[in-house]
């Protein structure tokens, strides 16, 4: 039988090969693989812990339920489940009509380090910094938030992200320019986030944290 250290050396691709054929090990290895990033995803296209967490456990659900719809050579196993995620929380969305606040103390982006943590001034800024640049994507309309939260975020290619939002390449690329480009004007005129650097502003590369994720 396999150790949980060999099965963390499989691929995506390989994990749900096996846990296809009922190897319950080998699912369990790919959920907690890919578990914080769906939660993750959810979370910040809906501003709400409750439906990032109810999301998560309908993506893994679904994996169970209609894996065989799964298909490699279209996409990465993360870009389907990506899509699935994406899926549930728009439908979540439409139902309920509204967005939901993350709470207060919930630490999202930082923004490559550039604040220094050991300076109570810094802290506040960066703290209000991470704060503008959360709100600036949750306020974009859910086609542009999907694709810089995974492109950005989830650090997904072109062609994985267009796998998992179903539509061209070319569409991702238009959206990406389109969603970077709307951020850049809600952070300008953001006092706070004129603490991020040009680079920053221009590329986004910001890391996302969720704590205990």
């Amino acid at each position: 039988m396999l150790s949980a250290t060999d099965l963390d050396n499989f691929s995506d691709s390989e994990l749900w090969q096996r846990a296809s054929r009922g190897d319950e090990a080998a699912f369990i290895a790919l959920y907690r693989r890919r578990q914080s990033g769906v939660y993750r995803f959810a979370l910040r296209m809906s501003g709400s812990p409750a439906t990032a967490e109810d999301v998560t456990q309908e993506v893994f659900l679904a994996l169970l339920r209609e894996g065989g719809r799964y298909d490699a050579e279209r996409s990465s196993v993360a870009s389907y489940l990506f899509g699935i995620a994406r899926n549930q929380v728009l439908r979540r969305l439409e139902r309920e009509r509204h967005w939901a606040v993350l709470p207060d103390d919930e630490t999202d982006f930082d923004a490559g380090g550039l604040f220094d943590t050991g300076n109570p001034l810094g802290d506040l800024t960066r703290q209000e910094t991470i704060d503008a640049v959360r709100q600036a994507v949750l306020a974009l309309p859910p086609h542009y938030r999907e694709v810089v939260l995974l492109c950005d975020l989830h650090e997904l290619s072109y062609l994985e992200t267009a796998a998992a939002l179903d539509c061209a390449v070319g569409t991702v690329r238009s959206r990406l320019h389109r969603a970077r480009a709307l951020l850049g004007e809600k952070l300008k005129a953001s006092p706070a986030a004129q603490a991020l650097t040009s680079t920053v502003k221009a590329e986004f590369n910001v890391l996302y944290e969720v704590p205990g994720v």
